[in-house]
């Protein structure tokens, strides 16, 4: 029972990462209706930026964190101004292509710019091991899903508070009724991919911190697929339940079955929901007239 408990924990200080990252797909779908596929390479640009300030120019840690939040949000509007504004009013066969497209161009940059071999980051994570009823919560990790959990509660504030996020709100509903009103969608399309740089930014720093700084950190990323497949596209607590359930079930398959398993429960999550409800258990099922 202690096993199973600690295996729980884990999964839980884990999937609170995963919550966050599903999070930022969320945000760019209902606001422009694309699904990020390059969440796992904006996951590793966050994490290549934090650790080039910090190691290779010896920033001090707060500094090196603000550019590199600022790189990834600069990375997003990128993304969105060059090769995803130019498609507006194209198919959306046209858009998935492109960012498919630029998931491998990205990480041919990133091979170009850091190279393949593994990086950690500096130790910026203070405190020691807690140990509650025999469970053990490593540090690292608590910070993690402690830091993860408040960005998320920031944004749901940002989302639902202010008026930036209420016009992301508007455009979600539709972007044609946002754009009657004054809104003016093509700048809440550049605002939701810099702030999904930005998410994408923390959660590859937050994993980066116990996994290393490499290219592997773009597959990590695509475990934030079944979480939001999981809670629903469309629902920002999906985004919440999918990571949790995501990262519990991928520990507990890895302990109690075989340690590879943790690496393909995920997407066996992913294919069973893709079968059964593959709006999600959140997600607002669309009836479209044939």
């Amino acid at each position: 029972m202690q096993e199973l408990l600690q295996y729980i924990a884990n999964g839980l200080m884990v999937g609170g990462i995963y919550a966050l990252i599903a999070l930022g797909i969320v945000l760019v779908y209902k606001s422009t209706s694309i699904f990020n596929f390059i969440i796992g390479q904006m996951m590793m640009f966050g994490a290549f930026f934090f650790w080039m300030f910090a190691q290779q120019f010896n920033w001090p840690i707060w500094l090196s964190l603000l550019a590199a939040l600022a790189a990834s949000a600069g990375v997003g509007l990128l993304v969105e101004r060059l090769t995803l504004r130019p498609l507006i009013g194209q198919p959306l066969l046209s858009s998935v292509l492109v960012t498919l497209a630029m998931a491998y161009l990205l990480n041919g940059i990133a091979m170009g710019i850091w190279g393949a071999y593994q990086q950690r980051l500096p130790d910026f994570l203070p405190g020691a091991r807690v140990v509650v009823g025999g469970i053990v919560f490593a540090h690292d990790l608590l910070w993690s899903f402690g830091l993860a959990m408040v960005v998320f509660v920031l944004l749901l504030l940002f989302y639902q508070r202010t008026r930036a996020g209420l016009a992301m709100r508007a455009t979600a509903d539709s972007h044609q009724i946002a754009q009657a009103r004054g809104i003016d969608v093509r700048r809440i399309f550049a605002l939701s991919w810099a702030l999904c740089g930005v998410i994408a930014g923390i959660g590859g720093m937050l994993l980066a911190y116990r996994l290393g700084v490499s290219q592997f950190l773009s597959l990590v990323g695509l475990k934030a697929f079944p979480a939001v497949l999981f809670g629903g596209l469309d629902s920002v607590l999906g985004a919440l339940v999918g990571g949790l359930t995501v990262g519990i079930l991928e520990n507990l398959a890895g302990g109690l079955i075989d340690p590879w398993m943790s690496e393909i429960t995920p997407y066996i999550i992913l294919l069973l929901v893709l079968i059964i409800k593959p709006d999600g258990l959140f997600g607002v099922k669309r009836i479209e007239r044939i």
